[in-house]
């Protein structure tokens, strides 16, 4: 599901470390030597490669990035280049900005990671901003927005594969009736979307499709606007079917008046080692164009270099 390609044989983090120093060196930067090491190396590989450069060279590799590179292109190679958990903190608090303020990446991030890695997003949030995530989240947000996120954030979803279909069956019910009350902050919905396992909460979904005639997402379309319920639209999304939520982000920022950077970079950086190529697949079917393709036609540079190395040059 992955998209990023890794070659058989890998450089040594040292070799691969020496390389990117000279990139920095000379007159210009060698941005084509810095694309062919980072774009084909995993997580694991990326943080070795940082370990040795700042013992070899004395400087994190992320400032010789920052000092060398410039505006979307060093976006994405920095994003790319972050330890996983250290993005999604990054990311996490630019959400909760004033002024780039997005619950929706918010919920995006706490819904598609494991328990696990989720754990390890808070521990990095706690250690780069000196707070915990959740107090953030809950200081910049308010109300029903606060009421959902600040336990998205706390949660610690079981992630087995049991289902209990009268549980289900009962559960799609509840949400039903909330549904048609118009109470879509009540208690017990929120305790369903954010405490149940993904499989269980996938069974009770299936349950209210077929008893109601509707997705619950097409249900909880009442008033498009709202934010409250585009968070909570954005939430089932992810838990259920993230590459149609991924799909639908990659295309409002592709297709429109200015790209958005911002989600492009975002969407890629995090999902090119998780499930890019199933997203992929969702972008072709949905837009009738292959993702590599929109994205030659929308971004230029060292950019479009970068995330076509990411995403993969099929059908570019």
């Amino acid at each position: 599901m992955a998209t990023l390609k890794v070659p058989a044989v890998v450089p040594s983090p040292a070799e691969d470390a020496e390389q990117l120093r000279s990139a920095f060196e000379g007159w210009g930067t060698n941005e084509g030597l810095i694309i062919s090491i980072l774009s084909h190396r995993n997580a694991a590989q990326r943080k070795a490669i940082r370990k040795v450069y700042a013992e070899t060279y004395g400087e994190d590799l992320l400032k010789s990035l920052d000092k060398e590179l410039s505006s979307d292109f060093e976006r994405i190679v920095l994003l790319w280049t972050l330890d996983p958990p250290e993005r999604d903190a990054f990311m996490a608090k630019e959400a909760t900005k004033l002024f780039t303020k997005n619950t929706w990446v918010l919920a995006e991030i706490v819904t598609t990671r494991s328990t696990a890695q989720l754990f390890l997003v808070r521990q990095a949030y706690h250690v780069r901003y000196k707070k915990s995530l959740e107090e953030d989240v809950a200081h910049h947000t308010s109300g029903d927005l606060r009421k959902l996120l600040v336990p998205l954030v706390s949660s610690l979803r079981y992630e087995g594969d049991e289902v209990n279909n009268l549980l289900a069956k009962s559960e799609a019910k509840i949400l039903r009736d909330k549904i048609e009350e118009k109470a879509y902050a009540d208690d017990d919905f929120i305790r369903i979307v954010t405490t149940r396992s993904k499989a269980q909460l996938n069974a009770t979904l299936n349950h209210y499709n077929n008893s109601y005639g509707n997705s619950i997402n097409k249900d909880l379309k009442a008033d498009p606007k709202d934010e409250y319920l585009k968070l909570l639209r954005a939430a089932i999304k992810c838990l259920t079917v993230p590459e149609k939520h991924f799909e639908k982000v990659l295309r409002q920022a592709i297709n429109k008046f200015g790209t958005d950077e911002w989600a492009l970079s975002r969407v890629v950086a995090s999902r090119a080692e998780v499930d890019l190529e199933r997203i992929k697949e969702e972008y072709h079917r949905r837009n009738s164009i292959p993702l590599a393709r929109a994205v030659t036609k929308d971004t230029s540079g060292d950019y479009e270099k970068m995330l076509v190395e990411l995403i993969g040059h099929e059908n570019a």
